[in-house]
């Protein structure tokens, strides 16, 4: 058994002691210094996610997340990847942001630049040139965009372009490739092949070296070896559609309709809503004497864009030429509403008025086609119609043919870019 301790118990104490623990001065300083720290972190916290914080909250009330704005690098590669897949509305959209962020930056300026020009916008990339020649003057990469951006329209402005821009990269193929064609353009056949050659032989796997070299080909009657060329650009990027363009109107031109037609719905492939792939399709069905076919094609580019002119024009043509002059008419009309200065929607629909017994009106179109056109056969053309309507119609048996106004010669399309 457990002996019995008797607890010894210190009467001078109080049993219950008022004594407490009681921080000490150091203590109390260490825990207000740590709420301190808890709270301004809280505050930081909430300061530095403030944005995050607000839109968890407003997605969980319904509202979409805005989207994050990305660096220059990140637009730059996605307007890459666009670009390759034959986007181009993306990629530029891209590029123009990347710009935006860094407008300084050559490589940005000259990316974004080709793919204006692959868009048919040679002004907006011209800019683009002379400001990454501003930026960096010994890059040869803005004076081979400038110089693209004018082989076309102003071959003469284009050369010491290039030229300038050798100086600083002599194995630069856009150089040699611009001045492919910009020598072409200026009846320099032999140096524009030349240049077509070694822009070729610098680059072969950029696809504008075989379309420029193409040009001095055409010019010198080698189709043969241009369609080649062209097959190869086409190979090269076979998801931009200029190349394809370029290379069905050479088979157009070789009376290969059918081959033609096939690379146009390859082209509808890559852009279903292609207006220019429709009319140049009803073009070459016309080539071959299959107008109604033809027309539903240029019916159909018309559907997809209402303000395409060429369009217009060339299904008036056909309308007119099925004696379908109400239709011709609401098609050449058309045209002209949409800014057309081709002499087809003056000189035809003037005829057209004619046809269906609207003499006045048909003879100030037919006065007002004469600032349209300087090629002699159809001045030929209006002076008939003119002559019919003083023979035929009352009133105008005396009406005089005024002395045509010299018209100011209108630019010949590119034969690359049909």
């Amino acid at each position: 058994m457990t002996p019995y301790r008797k607890i010894k118990r210190n009467y001078r104490r109080q049993f219950f002691s008022d004594r407490r623990r009681r921080f000490s001065g150091i203590s109390l300083l260490l825990l207000l210094l740590f709420l301190a720290c808890v709270i301004g972190a809280t505050f930081a916290f909430g300061y530095v996610f403030r944005g995050e914080v607000e839109a968890t909250v407003n997605e969980f009330m319904g509202t979409p997340r805005p989207t994050p704005t990305l660096q220059a690098n990140q637009y730059a590669q996605r307007g890459f990847a666009h670009f390759r897949e034959g986007k181009l509305d993306e990629a530029s959209s891209n590029f123009e942001l990347a710009v935006t962020q860094r407008p300084h930056n050559v490589a940005y300026l000259y990316e974004y630049g080709i793919i204006l020009l692959e868009s048919g916008n040679d002004q907006l990339a011209e800019e683009m040139g002379d400001r990454a020649i501003a930026a960096a003057p010994a890059d040869a990469r803005g004076y081979a965009l400038k110089a693209r951006a004018l082989m076309w329209a102003d071959a003469a402005s284009a050369i010491p372009v290039a030229v300038k821009g050798l100086e600083y990269g002599p194995d630069f193929a856009p150089l040699h490739a611009s001045l492919a064609i910009a020598y072409t353009n200026i009846g320099r056949y032999a140096e524009g092949l030349q240049r077509g050659i070694r822009a070729t032989e610098l680059d072969p796997l950029d696809s504008f070296g075989f379309r420029a070299y193409s040009i001095p080909l055409i010019y010198t009657g080698r189709s043969s070896e241009a369609i080649a060329a062209l097959e190869k650009a086409v190979a090269i990027s076979p998801k931009l559609t200029a190349p394809y363009f370029e290379l069905a109107a050479q088979y157009r031109k070789e009376n290969y309709q059918e081959m033609a037609v096939g690379i146009y719905r390859r082209i509808l492939e890559l852009e279903p809503d292609s207006a220019k792939a429709y009319l140049r399709i009803c073009q070459t069905y016309a080539e071959i004497g299959e107008f109604l076919e033809g027309t539903r094609f240029c019916e159909t580019a018309t559907e997809i864009d209402q303000t395409y002119a060429p369009a217009w024009q060339y299904l008036g043509q056909l309308q007119y030429a099925r004696r379908n002059y109400e239709s011709a008419l609401e098609s050449l009309e058309n045209c002209v509403a949409n800014g057309s200065t081709a002499v087809e929607c003056y000189y035809i629909r003037g005829l057209a008025y004619y046809f269906l017994g609207e003499c006045s009106t048909a003879w100030d179109v037919l006065l007002e086609a004469f600032l349209y056109t300087n090629e002699q056969s159809i001045i030929d053309i209006i002076n008939i119609g003119l002559g019919d309507i003083r023979a035929n119609c009352p009133g105008f048996e005396s009406a005089q043919l005024p002395t045509p106004i010299p018209p100011t010669p209108i630019p010949p399309t590119p034969i690359g870019g049909i």
